[in-house]
């Protein structure tokens, strides 16, 4: 098959070994950069062209890797192959619903899924009451549009909570206000979700004085057994999500397993590298599948 990758950067790990993988398995691999990518909108024939003038109308399946910056134009763009007829491993409704933190908690707690308790307000008039409605300190402070750590603040007194709230509201950024769960001990649980499966878990833990268990904030990673409430949580996350392929993070509470949040373009370094588990073969297997291609063996 012919499989291309969308994505900004053909050096990340993740990246360098989807391209890997799909060559091993015998597929002619493309790395698409979004930036160089356009389209053409058109009732009758749709096109995505390349820097160049090339015409992006052999495809067999598109895995998009899109980075949060990227997603308003990374999603248009998984929009137009899906239009064109092209099988997207994740499709831009699913990748879109994910990056939305504040309507992927409603959609998850809809579908029964716990999560630590989350307070969001407009307005800096309601701080207090928001503090108040998480528990008080200390608690997370989480900007909306923040990944791999970045932009989640641990308050440790109601006077740092309220300060660190009304100076992102004063930037007119979205922030979600969510209890800390000391009990979690700077540890959380991803789970690498593909198709139905759990195929892989790792635990991350946070470097000592560090809450943020990212493998990019200096977070270790380790391989773990997730427990079968676990695999479940994060099978139907994913699925509530509308994600064939998930990163799903998960901490351990006195209240039992709780979501943190859904991935739709989780890294491969942690968890390949803790497991030695072939993750980005089995994201390439889980397109065979579904296309109902063959391995031609000899």
């Amino acid at each position: 098959m012919r499989i291309a990758l969308l994505a900004s950067d053909p050096n990340l790990y993740s990246n360098r070994r989807l391209i890997e993988a799909g060559e091993q398995r015998g597929h002619e691999m493309v790395f698409l950069n979004i930036k160089h990518c356009y389209m053409k909108m058109d009732a009758t024939q749709p096109e995505v062209h390349y820097r160049g003038g090339k015409v992006l109308d052999t495809l067999d399946a598109v895995i998009p890797r899109i980075r949060p910056s990227m997603t308003f134009y990374g999603c248009a763009l998984v929009r137009q192959f899906e239009s064109m007829g092209v099988y997207c491993l994740n499709t831009a409704a699913a990748i879109t619903q994910s990056r939305d933190k504040l309507h992927s908690l409603q959609l998850l707690l809809e579908s029964g899924i716990q999560i630590p308790i989350t307070g969001f307000a407009n307005s800096p008039l309601e701080t207090d009451e928001l503090i108040s409605m998480v528990g008080g300190a200390p608690l997370i402070v989480k900007l909306l549009e923040g990944t791999q750590g970045k932009g989640v603040v641990l308050a440790e007194t109601n006077k740092a909570a309220e300060s660190v709230v009304n100076a992102f509201k004063s930037l007119k950024a979205n922030i979600l206000v969510q209890e800390f769960i000391k009990e979690a001990d700077g540890k959380d649980i991803r789970c690498f979700v593909v198709g139905n499966k759990v195929v892989s878990a790792i635990q991350r833990e946070a470097e000592p004085g560090e809450f943020r268990a990212n493998i990019h904030q200096g977070g270790t990673a380790s391989v773990i057994r997730p427990t079968a409430e676990e695999k479940r949580i994060a099978v139907q996350a994913a699925k509530c999500m509308g994600l064939s392929v998930a990163g799903v993070d998960i901490i351990r509470s006195s209240k039992g397993p709780l979501l943190l949040e859904v991935n739709s373009s989780p890294g491969l370094e942690g968890i390949e590298g803790a497991t030695g588990k072939d993750i980005a073969g089995m994201m390439l297997e889980a397109i065979e599948r579904k296309l109902r291609w063959k391995r031609h063996t000899t």
